[in-house]
């Protein structure tokens, strides 16, 4: 019976699902950041709220997401696009023009999101990306351009967005930074307030706190055969058999600990696997049955019972991926339609919740694809465009912030290819995000490094504006 449990918590007990806090943090003390955060009296005593992080991994190529139609800009974008552009008949557009009267619309597999825009409950930033400082094209060929570490490289650059730290590689990521300061204000603290719809992953790794992770398509992970309600005897056995290695006294500092984290694993599943039994799921909300749209329900399920388990403030994660299209970016549409169903059925959950305005759902790539084809799809580049999306009294929303630049080739901007250099640092994205969450503007540096470079931080003002802060 012995050898049956073990197997199965090496088959089955992903740590991805583990769910609680570490024992021992060696990294960095967050004691006066916890306690900073808890006096802000916006997270002390204010309405719930959620962040939920949509990452595109592989590069999205954005510039066929959000694209120009004004003429002359669009025919630049075609020019240069050739065999990848869309057509100017085929893109939908959005009621919105620039202060050069400029206008855009979005890639036709995405009326959702269109719809969304127009109403104001979505809006974007444009050619925003990794950035340590500001960067001309003559600092970059000079040599004299203070760079990202590994720019242009998936790893490095996943990473980057994930953690907000530039020049070094680290094990945190500023979603679990930023639970290590506020996640003393959840009454729960048995499952972690980092629920991860894509398993193990740095945005949500703290320096004292992991994700809880589910599955897209089943929910709560629990250890296969263990179920405290069982009535097959051999599932009772192996459940006895799971509960007797794990409530063993162990005087090694590390099997104790690693059997109180898999007994708060346990305990989290069951408690939440209740939890979510005793929703009756939504009347308005109709999700289909892509990856990205199971993420979105099993996220609006959870939001749906944050009361019984104890939750003011959670973050969400999913890892949307396959945008890596050097080839067949015939792909990209139809991921963009999947990504543009399960938006909008997430926000029609939201809005049966009664909580649009307290859930902010944010876009991150890596990096945009050259504007230049390679023949069959585009490879990797810099600047590219994200969105967010949320209740018309937490977004500004119709509007896209940043500068959209020209996409002709050989433009200030352009690198070469239609690498684009950004106009818009990811810091300042993250910074206003993490100020709505509740983050006191006097910790933003520790959590964004480079962000005094682009913002004045203390200034009272929002870094980019999307958001009602």
């Amino acid at each position: 019976m012995q050898d049956i449990s073990r197997r199965k918590f090496i088959g089955q007990a992903s740590c991805a699902a583990l769910g609680s806090v570490t024992f021992l943090n060696t990294l960095m003390n967050l004691k006066s950041l916890n306690a900073a955060a808890i006096s802000n009296s916006s997270v002390q005593n204010g309405p719930y709220k959620a962040l939920v992080c949509l990452f595109q991994s592989g590069g999205n190529d954005s510039f066929n997401m959000l694209l120009p139609r004004t003429g002359s800009r669009y025919n630049e974008y075609a020019a240069t696009r050739t065999n990848l552009a869309v057509p100017l008949a085929d893109i939908l557009p959005l009621n919105y023009s620039d202060s050069s009267g400029f206008q855009y619309g979005l890639n036709p597999q995405m009326p959702g999101l269109q719809g969304l825009f127009d109403s104001g409950k979505a809006a974007f930033v444009s050619n925003i990306g990794t950035l340590m400082d500001h960067t001309t094209k003559t600092d970059f060929y000079n040599g004299t351009a203070s760079l990202p570490l590994g720019l242009f490289s998936h790893s490095d650059q996943i990473q980057q967005w994930q953690t907000a730290i530039l020049d070094e590689r680290t094990a945190t990521g500023w979603g679990g930074r930023i639970a290590d300061m506020i996640s003393d204000q959840n009454a729960n603290q048995n499952i972690s307030m980092n629920v991860s719809l894509a398993g193990t992953n740095i945005f949500q790794t703290g320096y004292n706190t992991v994700e809880y992770a589910m599955d897209p398509y089943n929910g709560p992970v629990g250890i296969n055969g263990y179920d405290p309600n069982a009535t097959w005897n051999f599932e009772q056995l192996v459940t006895q058999g799971i509960d007797g290695i794990m409530e063993q006294q162990y005087t090694d500092i590390f099997k104790k600990t690693y059997a109180e984290t898999i007994v708060n694993a346990r305990d989290a599943y069951v408690e939440i696997s209740d939890a979510l039994n005793g929703f009756g799921g939504f009347s308005t909300a109709s999700f289909g049955m892509s990856s990205v749209e199971l993420a979105f329900e099993q996220i609006a399920n959870t939001i749906a019972v944050r009361d019984t388990l104890g939750f003011q403030r959670q973050i969400f994660f999913i890892d949307y991926s396959g945008w890596d299209h050097h080839e067949g970016l015939q792909d990209h549409g139809p991921m963009l339609g999947d990504l543009d169903n399960g938006l909008v059925a997430f926000n029609a959950a939201m809005e049966e919740l009664g909580i649009a305005d307290d859930v902010l759902t944010f876009s991150l790539s890596e990096f945009a694809r050259t504007l230049t084809s390679n023949g069959q799809g585009s490879d990797h580049a810099w600047g590219g465009n994200v969105f967010m999306m949320g209740g018309n009294n937490l977004l500004n929303g119709t509007q896209i912030y940043g500068t959209y630049p020209t996409l002709a080739l050989n433009s200030s901007v352009d690198l070469g290819g239609g690498i684009l250099i950004p106009g818009t640092s990811a810091d300042t994205y993250f910074a206003e995000i993490a100020r709505w969450f509740g983050v006191p503007d006097t910790d933003l540096s520790m959590l964004f490094p480079q962000l005094s470079n682009f913002y004045s931080i203390g200034s009272g003002t929002a870094p980019i504006g999307f958001l009602n802060v």
